[in-house]
């Protein structure tokens, strides 16, 4: 089973992907932050990290950079509500993919799917 670490500020939004995620098969373990995160990178294997871009403290580039020196070949996918959101010219890991708020859930799944090569996107 494919194992995603998601790390997201919002509560709700937080809950949402994680109950997406879980629906069509992933193992999903939810943080509210990208210092929470780090301990579980360290102790865990994941496949995936699902980030968002702009949280208090640590944010989710950060938190990247940190999961491609613990984990080097675990994928990762930035999710964020700000457009122009810049991933600071190279500091983010060259294969993540980006994914802007808002989206609809087929959407989310459809790249998961993708990054793993499941096939057809889940239906939801």
């Amino acid at each position: 089973m494919i194992r995603i670490l998601l790390a997201e500020d919002d509560a709700s939004m937080r809950e949402y992907l994680a109950r997406a995620l879980e629906r069509v098969g992933y193992a999903v373990t939810a943080v509210d932050c990208g210092t929470a995160a780090l301990p579980l990178l360290e102790n865990r294997p994941f496949d995936l990290l699902l980030t968002d871009i702009v949280m208090p403290g640590m944010d989710g580039i950060e938190l990247a950079q940190h999961a491609g020196t613990i984990a080097p070949s675990m994928r990762v996918m930035f999710i964020t509500g700000f457009a122009a959101v810049s991933l600071r010219g190279g500091h983010a890991p060259a294969n993540a993919k980006i994914l802007s708020k808002p989206f609809h859930l087929r959407e989310l799944v459809a790249e998961v799917d993708r990054m793993f090569m499941v096939g057809e996107a889940s239906e939801l």
